[in-house]
């Protein structure tokens, strides 16, 4: 298929001294890509019928073999590609010439990170990613083997108009939108495209509502659950009840690094763990509440190596088999805090992320400065840990762990 290059005065864009880019125009298959020529004009001197600068313009001869031996570049690396046979757009074409990048396709690009996550053993990245390909590719009918640079600001407008229309939250926009934005990053960092052509300088994420609702309960309904007797209970509901209550005990751990728990994460008086989200190392001191919980499960403990009954050194070894029992488990373990609720008279919504939800907020108002909640809680950044609290006084945390029970 033909490729058409021209030159134009890019009067769509102006600058401030009231000059206009002077822009290689590439189109090809019904496609157009602009390459700046560094240079630029005010209207009065272009011809736009020509398309050429007119005889009143200073330096013209100088505009003029500028314009001519960029042409003839183009020109040239088209005849290349064409006698080599090589498949290629106008955007790459001016990603080849004008970056010397080695432009990557979006599906191509998406599935490389994909397999490097796989390899890896990042499942829960590896499923994000592929979440945000389908969603790509449901959205432009499968035709994603476009560049990076394809994407503009209108283009992002129409996906993000396509996702409400097919009813999607702005949680759920935001995380298609962030996990697009990283990948592009990523792309620029591999050089398989350019910040030149970066769209998200132009079209805010931010704009998406994200506020995460509060999810803690007071310490009243806390020791409402602390309290609760459910030895004569099945043993997914004693589980659930000492899942919330060990973290919460323990500086809020989330499920999947209770999950992850062995002896080896016991160091004398000690819980020590690497966080799996954020990769920390968290260190709490285990109380004696807490130690008891731990206790009950030590059969569980001698023949599958793990605190909790929640995986089996045997059967879970791959990172896939681990993430699938999470996600049953937690599952499980969400009805049962949900029944639980009911029955002692607490009505907001319980999980074990609630547990989690619930430390902070209890330390915050008992004087603890966000910047030590955050520390404990292995976040790595500060403004994920606000997202947990409301606004109190400082005080040390040493003095106000004691106030958990």
């Amino acid at each position: 298929m033909n490729t058409s290059i021209s030159v134009i005065c890019y009067k769509s864009k102006t600058f401030a001294n009231g000059e206009h880019p002077i822009m290689l125009r590439i189109s090809k298959a019904g496609k157009r890509k602009y390459a700046s020529l560094g240079i630029s004009l005010k209207a009065e001197y272009w011809d736009f019928t020509k398309n050429e600068p007119n005889s009143k313009c200073p330096n013209r001869e100088m505009i003029q073999k500028i314009i001519l031996d960029k042409k003839l570049e183009y020109q040239k690396k088209v005849l290349e590609l064409t006698a080599e046979q090589k498949e290629y757009t106008a955007s790459s074409l001016v990603e080849n010439l004008v970056m010397n990048y080695s432009p990557k396709t979006i599906i191509d690009f998406y599935h490389e990170l994909i397999d490097n996550l796989r390899k890896e053993g990042n499942i829960g990245n590896q499923s994000i990613y592929t979440n945000s390909l389908n969603s790509l590719q449901a959205f432009t009918h499968h035709k994603l083997n476009i560049l990076f640079s394809d994407i503009d600001v209108s283009w992002l407008e129409r996906y993000e108009t396509w996702l409400r229309k097919n009813k999607n939250k702005d949680t759920t926009i935001s995380l298609l939108f962030r996990t697009l934005r990283s990948a592009y990053n990523k792309a620029i960092k591999a050089k398989a495209t350019s910040d030149k052509f970066y769209p998200f300088k132009e079209f805010s994420i931010s704009k998406f509502n994200t506020t995460t609702k509060k999810r803690a309960i007071n310490k009243e309904c806390i020791m409402k659950i602390i309290t609760a007797d459910v030895s004569n209970s099945n043993p997914k509901r004693q589980l659930a009840c000492d899942i919330f209550k060990f973290s919460y005990l323990c500086a809020g751990i989330s499920f999947v690094d209770i999950a992850n728990l062995t002896m080896e994460n016991i160091q004398n008086e000690n819980l020590v763990y690497i966080r799996q989200k954020t990769h920390r190392e968290i260190k709490v001191l285990i109380c004696d509440q807490a130690r008891e919980i731990i206790k009950k499960y030590e059969e569980h403990r001698i023949k599958a190596t793990y605190l909790f009954p929640i995986f089996n050194m045997k059967v879970h070894k791959t990172p896939q088999q681990k993430m699938n029992r999470i996600h049953k488990v937690r599952g499980q373990i969400n009805r049962e805090l949900k029944l639980l609720a009911s029955e002692i008279g607490i009505n907001s919504k319980l999980t074990t992320y609630v547990a989690r939800h619930s430390f902070a907020t209890v330390l915050k108002r008992s004087g603890v400065s966000i910047e030590l909640i955050s520390e404990l809680m292995g976040h790595a950044d500060i403004s994920t840990t606000k997202i947990y609290l409301d606004s109190f006084e400082n005080e040390q945390v040493d003095a106000a762990m004691k106030n958990l029970l």
